[in-house]
Order: structure tokens, then sequence, then C-alpha cells
């Protein structure tokens, strides 16, 4: 029978199964996969020998024909669910040398990814000491025996990875709920991990045939959409791309990199996937930074040819003429000359080539070692550095992030964060083309009445943003404009407690904090509905390490090391890339933190942004916190930031610039104070400046307003 079954899940499926070898482990050992559909028994049976036994339902052991047959062969193992008895039952047999199947979601996910994990599995582990084997159904999710929401399929490929055989830490001194939820939690890494390994291996190497194979599956699906009314399905991306990539070659032709200088809009992802199709490396250029500092990037990258449009640079009052006279030639896209005639012959080649796809037509030789895009640090403390991603740290960072989340087909992602930040070049356009979910572009996240209006009018079920555009957003929007939100990510910048309490208390949306930079592509740990920590900035992403270095006068943490494979390629400048790749694979964040037992990261600040005062480091973003929404008597637009200068007494003192020029030292001191800050974190002084400079990001241009400020207490 089981020959029979195993032909068939062959024929049917193409179904495979790896590293069968370790299903011979001893008892007591548990097997965990994921639970995606009501055939997973049947693809795990097939490789399993008899004396294993599957956990099930007793109610469902009686009543499905299925499980019956299985019972009369000895192959289950049912216990009832409601009953406390039930892990212990489980637990007995284990004790014995007994190997189980469990789907520890105690349940088929209803969203095709991982669900909670019960805790009962971490008593077993607990009670038995048993081993785990995490396995990992891949594509079982899209049979039409499941609950995925979104496209299935009669008959997908399913495979089965099984991990290796791995034993549960011991918990050493501590309460059983305490040691059974860790567990649990340990459990849920080893399967996340199995499902990342799983897919770093067998998907694609390179984001052009990751976007390319995701269009073969839906290429009718509209995916990409602009504020601008312009909308593409996968297929007329695909055929946009080809069509732009024609027109390109002649123009492009000798370089290594070509610059990039487009807003949020469909054209500038056709643009990114065009230069890839010829093999060119696209630097995304920061065109909020200033002549001045795009002409150091575009030298830094070496650049010769910058990709724009006329539109764009007319409508955002950019003069260009600089950078032609750097030496640099202006490609428009307005006088590419594609024809209708051009298009037409392009979704024809782009429908083809979808329909009767081959391997040697996607990614053209892209390796996943070679670097997808060039972009550039936003300098808010000190002059940019150019930042090289590869294919595989990108697609890493993807992968990281849908393992620890539930994102769904039918899910539609808002995105006004700039193309030239790597949150929202990642995050916000790479990860829903590989995906397949539907992205709104929008080209400026400082349009705060419109953007929340806009969110509403598409339905966007997802929201990337930063903790000052979320400020400015509370402001202007209705209530019951962020109904359809499951997921706003906020990132960038330190997530403010005045802004999460307002936008749960008037918008009913919680904000999932998390932390990243350009050179991690960018993110490094974010928190989930499942693992959310207030505070904190959630967990380390899976097939991440991180370390930490003592700071000299920093009581609890240190200065955050990390290593991975989302940790980019390298600096372009070449001092700061000679440090990097003398870490020898870890990257220096330069940020202080502490890590707590659960393994959640808590950010003090940067270590530039610390302060030595009378001897103690104070955080200057900590003050920052304690004052940000303390003053509403002055109204929301009150905006205040913290810096130090030297002085000869305490070796640095704090000081605040704000635009509120009644704000006094009594209402700062008793901010600071109200939040438990000792004394050394009170500013000495108030400057008033006009406006906060914010870098594109949102970010508080530290750079700038220090030296605006100095300039105005040296004229006092």
């Amino acid at each position: 029978m089981k020959t029979l079954l195993r032909l068939l899940v062959r024929l049917f499926c193409r179904f495979e199964a790896y590293n069968t070898r370790v299903l011979d482990t001893p008892g007591p050992v548990l097997l965990l996969p994921n639970h995606v559909s009501w055939l997973d028994w049947l693809f795990l049976g097939v490789c399993l020998d008899d004396d294993w036994k599957f956990v099930t339902s007793s109610t469902t052991a009686e009543t499905s024909w299925v499980h019956k047959r299985m019972m009369v062969n000895g192959r289950t193992f049912p216990v009832d669910p409601a009953s406390p008895y039930s892990a212990k039952h489980m637990a007995a047999y284990l004790g014995k040398g007994g190997r189980l199947v469990l789907f520890a979601e105690g349940q088929i996910s209803f969203t095709g990814s991982l669900m909670k994990i019960y805790d009962g599995t971490g008593f077993l582990l607990l009670k038995t000491r048993a081993k785990v084997i995490p396995c990992y159904l891949r594509g079982a999710n899209r049979l039409l025996a499941s609950r995925q929401p979104g496209w299935r399929r009669w008959f997908p490929k399913v495979t089965a990875h099984f991990g290796a055989a791995i034993q549960a830490p011991i918990m050493g001194e501590m309460r059983a709920a305490k040691a059974r939820a860790k567990l649990t939690n340990w459990v849920r890494d080893q399967m996340v991990g199995q499902q990342f390994q799983v897919e770093s291996e067998l998907g694609p190497q390179n984001l052009l045939e990751a976007i390319d194979e995701a269009a073969h599956r839906r290429p009718g699906d509209l995916i990409l959409e602009d504020a601008t009314r312009k909308s593409l399905t996968y297929r007329r991306l695909v055929a946009a791309s080809e069509a732009v990539s024609a027109k390109l070659i002649p123009l492009v032709r000798g370089a290594e990199r070509v610059g990039v200088l487009m807003p949020n809009i469909a054209a500038t992802p056709v643009v990114i996937l065009a230069l890839w199709r010829l093999g060119k490396t696209p630097s995304v250029i920061n065109f909020s930074s200033g002549t001045a500092v795009m002409i150091a990037c575009a030298r830094l990258a070496g650049l010769k040819h910058i990709v724009t449009s006329r539109v764009f640079l007319t409508k955002a009052r950019i003069d260009v003429s600089p950078l032609e006279h750097a030496g640099m030639r202006l490609i428009y896209l307005e006088d590419l000359g594609i024809t209708s005639m051009d298009r037409v012959l392009s979704l024809l080649r782009a429908s083809a080539s979808l329909a009767f796809p081959r391997a040697s037509d996607r990614g053209v030789g892209l390796r996943s070692d070679q670097t997808a895009v060039v972009l550039f640090t936003s300098g808010s403390e000190g002059v940019p550095k150019g930042v090289e991603l590869t294919h595989g740290n990108i697609l890493a960072n993807i992968r990281q992030i849908l393992s620890v989340t539930d994102l769904e087909d039918r899910d539609r992602l808002f995105n006004a964060l700039p193309l030239f930040h790597s949150f929202g070049l990642t995050v916000g356009t790479f990860l829903p083309l590989v995906r397949g979910l539907y992205v709104f572009l929008y080209p400026s996240p400082l349009h705060y009445r419109v953007v929340p209006a806009a969110v509403y009018d598409r339905n966007c079920t997802i929201f990337l943003s930063t903790n000052t555009f979320l400020n400015g957003y509370s402001r202007k929007a209705q209530s019951y404009d962020f109904r359809s939100m499951r997921y706003l990510f906020a990132a960038a910048e330190k997530l403010q407690e005045s802004t999460a309490s307002t936008w749960s208390r008037v918008f009913g949306v919680r904000i999932l904090e998390g932390y990243g930079a350009t050179e991690c592509a960018p993110c490094v740990s974010v928190n989930t509905p499942l693992m959310p920590r207030y505070g904190s900035v959630g967990r380390l992403l899976p097939g991440m390490e991180h370390r930490l270095e003592p700071v000299e006068g920093v009581a609890e943490g240190g200065r955050l090391f990390l290593r991975g494979p989302n940790v980019m390629r390298g600096y372009l400048n070449e001092d700061a890339n000679l440090k990097f790749q003398a870490l020898h694979g870890w990257y220096d964040t330069g940020d202080i933190v502490t890590v707590d037992e659960d393994g959640f990261l808590f950010i003090q600040g940067r270590l530039k942004r610390f302060a030595k005062v009378s001897g103690e480091m104070v955080s200057l973003t900590a003050v920052e916190d304690a004052l940000a929404g303390a003053f509403p008597q002055y109204g929301l637009h009150c905006q205040t930031a913290v810096l130090s200068q030297p002085d000869d007494a305490k070796g640095e003192v704090l000081l605040v610039a704000t635009n509120e020029p009644r704000l006094t030292m009594d209402e700062v001191r008793a901010a600071v104070r109200a939040k438990g800050l000792p004394n050394l974190c009170v500013p000495r002084e108030i400057v008033v400046v006009h406006e906060i400079p914010k870098l594109g990001t949102g970010k508080v241009n530290h750079r700038e307003l220090l030296t605006h400020v100095e300039g105005i207490r040296g004229t006092q």
C-alpha cells in the first residue's frame, strides 16, 4: 500500500523527500512538520516506518475514514485535545522510546504560514528529553486540500525536507511553566530556521529570477500601481522591463553601474529590472540629499550614466546641471523612444516566456553573490557610504521576513518610503514583487493628509513607515482610514511611546517596531503579532548571529555586531570597507543594545548618540524619547531633538533644539524626571530653531541640526 501511495504522490505532485536517513533516529523522538493541508499525513506517511505514529484528535480519528484506516493499521496516536492528560499520555509513550509525528500547530494553517505552537510541545520536551526532527513541507499549502487563502492548484509540486535530529536545550532551575514556554519558542525557532534554510537552498538565486518565477505563476495579476494611475500586471511588468532594457543597451554600453534617479513610481522598479536584464548594477541615488551629496555619491560609485525622468525633475525642482558638468550623462525615460509597436512586441515576448519559461531565460546568469544594488547610507551623522547589497543578501532578507510573518496573497502593501532607502526598496518593493503581493507606490511620505486617504482608498493591509511620518499622519488622518490594516511596520528610527499610544487609541492599530541597517539589506529584527514585546525591536531574524562588545561607561548591554546571509558584500568607500572586511563577515552596527533572556533586542541608542556627562554615558535617544509628546499644551507641531556640546566642567552637556519658542527649561526638566531619568539626563539649555531638519526617511538630520545650532549659539 505504501508503495502505491508513494507512486501516486510522485506522479501527481512530483513529490520528493530530502534527508530521509534522519527518520531512522531511535526514540524517543518527535517529528514536527508544518501543517498546511489535509494531505500532509500522506506526504509524511510514505517516508516513515510503520512504528511512527501520528498524533491525532480522537474525535477526528473516529469520524474520518482515513484516520479510521490508519487506526486499524496502528499508525495513529489518538488524544483528546480537551483532556489535560493527553500530553501526559504522549510523554509516557515517548518515555518508552516511542516515535511520534506531532503537528504542533494543532490545526491546519489558515494562512499557509507557520501559526502558533501549542506549549504542549514544550511540555513533552521538558518531560521526556526527546530529540526533535523539524520538517518543512514545501508547496503543500498550494494544494486545493489546504486552507491557503489565494491561489491554489490541483497538483503543485510538493517536497518534504527533514532537518537534523537535535536535542532541546536543558532549562536548568526554573519554574516548569517558564521552561515549557522557552522550549515551545525553541521549537518554533527550529521550524522557522528549517523553512528559511530550505527556501534559501531551493529558491531562485537572484532577484530577477525570483520575480520572473512569481510572474510565471500569476501573469495576469495586478501587482504594481502608483499615484499617476499607472498599473502593471506581472506580464506588463516583465514586458515593460524588457522594452526598456532593449532601448538602454546602446546607451549604457561599457558601464558596470548605472545611476537611478527616480521617485516612487512604477517606472522605477521597471528600470531596475531592465538594468538587471542587461547585467548592470543599479545605483539608487538619494535625490533629497542635495546636489553636492548626489555628486559625491555618483563619483563614489563611478557612475557615468544616470537614468531619470524629465517630468520628475521638473516637479521635484531638481537641478541636474551640476551632475552633467561633473561628466555624467543623463538618460531620460521620455527620450527612449518606446513606440506602441515596441510595447506590443515586448508584451508578446513576455507572454510567451511566462507561458513557457526556461531556466536559462531567467536571471541572465546573475549570481547570488553578484551586487544587485548600490545604496547610500543616510548620512545623518557623517558622509554617506556606498553599500553593495548582493542578490543573495536581499533575497535572504526577504525570506527571513516571510518566515516569521503570515503575509497572504490577498495582502496589499502601501509604500510611501523612498526607494533610495533600503527599507522602502527591499521591504516596500522587492518583497511584494517576489512574494506576489500588490504594492502601491506613493511619491512622498510627507503628504500627511493624502497618504491616509490613499491607504483607505486602496484598501491596503500592510503599511511601512517611520515614527516621524506616523506622527504626521495621526494629526491629519480620519480614524477610519486604517480600518483594513493588518501589519503596520515602523523602523528607521526609534518608535516613541506617544506614537504607539496614539495609533492604538485613535486607529486601533498596533505598530510593530523593527530594527535594521542599510548594510543588512536592511531588516535585522522585527516584532510580529505572534511574538511581540513592547519597547523592543523584536527578535533577530532567522539565520542571523549577534555578539555584544562592552562599552566603557555603559552598565548594561554593549555594542552590537551582526553576521548573517543578509549582511552586505562591502562598502564602496575604501577605508570603511577595509574595516568591514577585517571583521570577517561581522558588521559593526555602532548601536548600543541590550538583549533579554528571550532574545528580544532593546536599542539604547547609537554610540555616536551617547554623551559622556560627568564620567557617565547618557543616551541622547532616551532623552529624546522622554521629551517626545510631553508638551501637548503646545500642539502636535512641537518638535524636539537632543544634542551634546563639549563642556570644561562636565565633559559634555545636553541641549534641546526645538521649534517651539514658548518651551521652558522647567517643562523640560519635569518631562525628563517624569520618565525616571537621572539628573545627568536633564538638558542645560534650549535652542530655538525654525524647524528640525529631517532626512528623506524622516530621521532627524543631526549633522545639519548641530551645524545650525552651533551657528545660532555663536551669534548669541
